[in-house]
């Protein structure tokens, strides 16, 4: 169950839009229950659907269309690598290569002390900082050299 905390804040989002559409607060309400969560097992997805009056399989294709929603356990830190061409071209497959050397596993995996979880990433809109990162959804991290990953990993750790 969701707390009335999380509750509270649907329905700031669900006020945004007339009484008969209340389903198109959808993406901010996953994003509650995912920040109360951690992440959004098919119960939780059933209780937003629920509260916002619609089908579960709708909820759950807003989840698992966008990658920043998690339908499954992640660790403490997920670590977004954009991957895509711009990136790429400037050391983001080199950065991401050079992140699952350091952490010991790949794309999709999570480390097995539960802290970090990488995934490639879609574009993240800062092609000219690339190589580009983004932390738990929230923190952006730009031209990340070898040396700047070391360094976000100690401060994480």
């Amino acid at each position: 169950m969701l707390s009335s905390e999380s509750l509270k804040k649907i329905d700031r989002e669900v006020a945004k839009f007339p009484a008969e559409q209340k389903q198109s607060a959808v993406m901010a309400a996953l994003a509650i229950a995912q920040t109360e969560k951690g992440w959004l097992s098919p119960d939780t997805l059933q209780e937003v659907a629920d509260y916002l009056g619609m089908p579960a399989i709708a909820a759950q294709e807003v989840a698992t269309f966008y990658n920043m929603y998690n339908v499954k356990p992640v660790g403490q830190y997920k670590i977004s690598v954009c991957t895509n061409l711009p990136c790429a071209l400037s050391g983001g497959d080199q950065a991401g290569e050079y992140m699952k050397g350091k952490l010991g596993i790949g794309y999709k995996q999570t480390t097995t002390d539960g802290k970090f979880t990488l995934i490639e990433g879609e574009c993240m809109g800062a092609c000219g900082d690339a190589p580009v990162m983004l932390v738990n959804n929230n923190r952006m991290c730009s031209f990340m050299s070898n040396e700047k990953i070391d360094a976000l990993l100690a401060e994480l750790k």
